[in-house]
């Protein structure tokens, strides 16, 4: 009666190796992934409530002096430091956009809007912005981390002091 050893080279009696991919490991993994999304994705359709005036974005450069369209607290509207009436609103949007007819790009509107606001009033001014063809719209909103003392626009979100 032999030991019998590991296979060796020398004897050509050893085992031929194995050629088939263990399967048993993919599978749990993929079980595992298949719960993880399964348990996530109703999580994704229902949205998580969400803090939006609060971002960390980078500033981008900007050539123009943008209009800012305001909406305080109180409802209050304002283009750039003057306040104005709802009724106003319509008649302001369309001389800007008329002060820049020669132009190939509508100009840069940025809208800064209270946290308190109604979501409404909000799309009620983003409504007279786009019926005035004043579509480059970025949404204003402060720092969350730090106190940066620049307004920074990106991708329709930024900044301000």
């Amino acid at each position: 009666m032999a030991m019998s050893g590991p296979p060796s080279g020398r004897r050509g009696r050893g085992r031929a190796p194995m050629a088939d991919i263990n399967v048993t490991p993919l599978v749990d993994v993929m079980l595992v992934l298949l719960i993880i999304f399964m348990v996530t994705a109703p999580l994704l359709v229902t949205g998580v409530p969400v803090n939006l005036p609060e971002t960390r974005a980078k500033g981008l450069d900007a050539d123009v002096k943008p209009t800012v369209v305001s909406i305080d607290r109180d409802g209050g509207l304002f283009i750039d430091d003057a306040q104005i009436s709802d009724a106003d609103l319509p008649n302001r949007l369309a001389e800007i956009m008329s002060a820049n007819a020669g132009k190939a790009e509508p100009p840069q509107i940025f809208l800064r809007a209270d946290t308190a606001l109604d979501y409404g009033r909000v799309m009620r001014v983003m409504g007279e912005l786009n019926r005035a063809g004043l579509n480059k719209v970025a949404l204003v909103s402060t720092g969350g981390n730090d106190d940066a003392a620049q307004a920074d626009v990106s991708g329709g979100s930024g900044q301000e002091p």
